[in-house]
Order: C-alpha cells, then structure tokens, then sequence
C-alpha cells in the first residue's frame, strides 16, 4: 500500500494511501458471501444463495458501503501504524471521486485523512521576561477594619421594645404582594423576611415604608419596579405589598476588649496580642498574594514571548470546559438558563476560545519547562497534599481521597503538583525584582487563590464562634439564592 506523510501546518498532518485492488477484490468477495447466505430475493429458494451476480445486482448499495467501510477502515489504521502518527483529534477520512469509485477491484482507491497532532514545543525564551514583586503594606486601619469585621460577624440581633424602628435597624415581615393588572399573575409572598433598613441592598422603599414601625404592626405600600429589574416575574411591575411586622431589633456588638479577644479561640490573651497576631496574618497574606501575582504575570509574559500553533482540538476541549463552568455558575445563582440569547452565547464563546488558547499555551509551555528540569512529584508528595487539602476544610484525609473518586482524582493531584513545581521554576529562571506598592496595581489582577491554610488571616469565618440571635430569621440579601422568586422584591 502506497502511503505518504504530509505536514499542513504545525498541528495538522495529511496522509494520502492508495488501497490496491487485489485488497479491495479480496473484501467485495467477502461481502458479497455473506449477503449470499441471509439474501431473501422472490425467485429463489430460501436456504439455497442465488448467483453473485444477482446477489451484487439486488445489494449493489449496501455491498458498496460494507466494502468501503471494511477496506477503507484497515488500510486507514495501518497506514497511521507504519508512520508512526499519534492524533488528538478524531481522524477525518475522504475517499477521493467517492461518487463514482469502484470497489469490484478493477482499480485503486485513492484516500486521505487528515487530522491533529501536538506541535513541537520550543523551549521557552525566558531572557526577555522580567516582572515586578509589589507587597501591599498592611496599616493600623487594616486592623481596624478586620477587627470590625471580627466584630460584626459575632453581633447578634437583640429586640426592640422602648421605642419604633430607626435606620440601620433589622426588620422581620411577612410580605405580600399582589401584581397591578396581573389577575393571572402568583402573588409575591415571603415569611420571616429580613430587611435592613437603609441597606444598599434593600429596595429604599421598603425602608421609607418601614421606617417607624413595632412589632404587629401593619404597612401597606406600592413600589414600582424598572424594566430592567433582575427578577423576571417583577420586571417593569408594579405591585402592592401589604407588610405584617414580626419583629424589630438593632445589631447588638461584643465589646473589643481583651476577654473578647481570648474568646476567639485563636491563641491570644489580649487585644493587643490579637492586633499583633492579625498584623502577621494580614503581612503573611500581603506577601502571599503578591507571590501569586508574580507567578500570574510571568505566565502571561512567557504566554506572549512563546508563539506556536496551538491544536484547535485542545483549545475546542478547554473552551468547551470554561462553558460548562459558566454555565454552572449561573444555575447555581439560579439564572432562567432557557432566556440565554444566542448572540450572546456566540459572543461568549468566541471570548471563552480566546481564553481557552491562552490556557492550553500555557499549559504545554508549563509541560515543556518540566520536561526540560525533570520535574516529577512523588506519592509521598501526593499524600501531603491531601492532607493539607483535609486540613484546609477541616476533615479527615481519608474524606478527601473518597471526594476524588478514583485513580484519575490522584492523577490530577499529582498533574496540579507538577504544574506548580514548574510555575516555581519558570519564576526562578526570569528576573524578578521588588518594587514599591502601587494601589491601581490590584485593579489589574486579582492574586490567585493559593489554597494554604497560612495564606489566610488567622480569623477565618470557621474560627469563630455562631452568630448568637434571639429569634430565628431569614436573610434576605440582594442575590441570595436562599430567598424564592416570590420573595426577591424585598432584596433589592
């Protein structure tokens, strides 16, 4: 069989056979026996095959398929096996003048397929490639900041008796709302409705309306919903809401002192200690983050110093992976998936390409660079990993190994481990040099999320004790999946 090799481009390479004609008679033959045996032609006895000739002549089609099929198939596969090819993308197969080829074995047949390869990756340029290490410094307001946060996230929310609620106050309804020239339209109905009066995230006029009120209490009013609101069911409505007042209370805050700092379980005696200890944190986060953004920007620049084709195949599959992601996302914030406009899910697609180009580039650069320092990650590499995982969210390493399924969960530990030892040696080969923080330089680029628990401040949202109430509620935050369609025209 006459075979030859032709590369198109970088990724994709051609092969042309010609599939002799003794192979091709050889293959008629066969199909045409067994055609023979189950032929069921009016004229001849059953059991009995009639003559070839009548056999060809009655399945003339179906025997020209099956022998295409058969010969077309075998000579296909060996002629990838005698060059030595590796695809990564699905072989296309074409017989050439396929309309009018014969395959009775009175002359070849011509074919080619074509399909991808991965390139040759070059070994990245990294002399041109410098970045600059910023550390955002952490001030006493910083502090400030966190302890307030520290503070709110332990307030509890104690009654209101001696007087009406006032701004900044949490209010507790039961909301219902009947659509204006909706007679067809469900009534907008809530229970134990939180809203926080003059909130950012709260409608100003639940907070007009319900400024003033006490417990049982009763409120009736209209709001007027635009045409582009995010709720659906509400979009340019306007709807009548009749407010039944459960309760009324004020945030109530712990004092920061020092038995409240000994409280937080994080191993400080005093308010100064936590002070100390939340500097070191927040320095050790600071300098963290601003690793991360070092690795962020030479991958971009070693992305941009290194140009060669990239097979459509990969990017396709990434793309393809990104979409997923978004579209999860999206399910889970509880978007109406079916109103997706098509123009913009072409947009959206052509941009998620573009990233996805970049992140395959990357990542076979990534596997040249370990290939080029030898880098491999071991078992006992694999298994420190998984017990940081499990450290990390506070379970057992065992729990960690039943979340990755299977054998290819490890693999993808151990691919991730490799990835970052040659994102380290990629660092350790440009020049990085240290310069003075610069604010606009966290509106370019968010720090990767580098997943240690030392990368965090020490008062994580686990580390603290439940938020103490009086009295259960529900929040109902702008967005919050937690809260139904009917109840939405409160949150915002």
């Amino acid at each position: 069989m006459k075979t030859e090799l032709k590369e198109i481009s970088q990724t994709m390479r051609e092969i042309h056979f010609e599939i002799e004609p003794a192979a091709i008679k050889a293959a008629y033959d066969t199909v045409t026996r067994r055609y023979a045996t189950r032929a069921n032609i009016p004229g001849f006895r059953k059991g009995v095959p009639p003559p070839t000739d009548i056999v060809r002549l009655r399945y003339k089609d179906e025997i020209r398929n099956d022998v295409l099929q058969m010969v077309v198939a075998d000579a296909a596969a060996k002629a990838m096996e005698d060059l030595s090819v590796k695809p990564i993308s699905e072989p296309q197969v074409h017989i050439e003048n396929f309309d009018t080829v014969k395959v009775d074995g009175s002359e070849p047949i011509n074919v080619h397929i074509h399909f991808e390869v991965m390139p040759d990756i070059p070994t990245p340029d990294f002399s041109t490639i410098e970045v600059e290490r910023r550390v955002r410094p952490v001030s006493e307001s910083d502090i400030d900041d966190y302890i307030a946060h520290l503070l709110q996230r332990e307030s509890s929310l104690v009654p209101v008796e001696d007087r009406v609620a006032e701004d900044g106050d949490t209010v507790i309804v039961d909301l219902e709302g009947t659509i204006e020239d909706g007679e067809s339209q469900e009534p907008v109905v809530a229970k134990d409705l939180e809203i926080k009066l003059g909130d950012a995230n709260i409608d100003p006029t639940f907070t007009d309306n319900l400024l003033g009120v006490r417990a049982e209490d009763v409120r009736e009013f209209t709001v007027s919903y635009p045409e582009d609101y995010s709720a659906e069911q509400l979009r340019g409505k306007t709807v009548h809401y009749k407010a039944s007042v459960r309760y009324v209370g004020r945030t109530e805050l712990p004092k920061a002192d020092d038995e409240w700092a000994k409280s937080l379980d994080v191993g400080v005696d005093t308010i100064a200690d936590l002070r100390n200890k939340l500097r070191a944190d927040l320095e050790a986060y600071a300098k963290s983050s601003a690793d991360a953004k070092v690795r962020n920007d030479a991958m971009a620049k070693m992305i941009e110093s290194n140009s060669f084709e990239v097979p459509r195949a990969l990017v396709e599959n990434q793309t393809q992976v990104l979409l997923n992601e978004f579209v999860q996302d999206l399910r889970q914030k509880g978007a109406d998936l079916s109103n997706l406009d098509e123009n913009f899910l072409g947009s959206l697609y052509g941009q998620l390409m573009q990233r996805a180009e970049r992140e395959v580039r990357g990542a076979l650069l990534l596997g040249k660079i370990a290939e080029l320092e030898k880098i491999s990650v071991g078992p006992e590499e694999v298994e420190a990993e998984i017990a940081d995982i499990a450290a990390y969210h506070r379970v057992t390493p065992e729990d960690v190994r039943k979340s990755l399924g299977n054998e290819e969960g490890l693999r993808q530990i151990e691919h991730n481990l490799k990835t970052r030892k040659a994102i380290e040696a990629l660092v350790g080969k440009i020049k990085v040099s240290e310069g003075e923080w610069r604010e606009e330089s966290e509106l370019q680029a968010e720090p990767e999320e580098t997943g240690k628990p030392e990368d965090r401040p020490v008062s994580s949202e686990d580390d603290a004790a439940s938020k103490k109430t009086t009295k259960p509620k529900r929040t109902a935050k702008k967005g919050s999946s937690k809260a139904s369609a009917k109840a939405k025209s409160a949150d915002e």
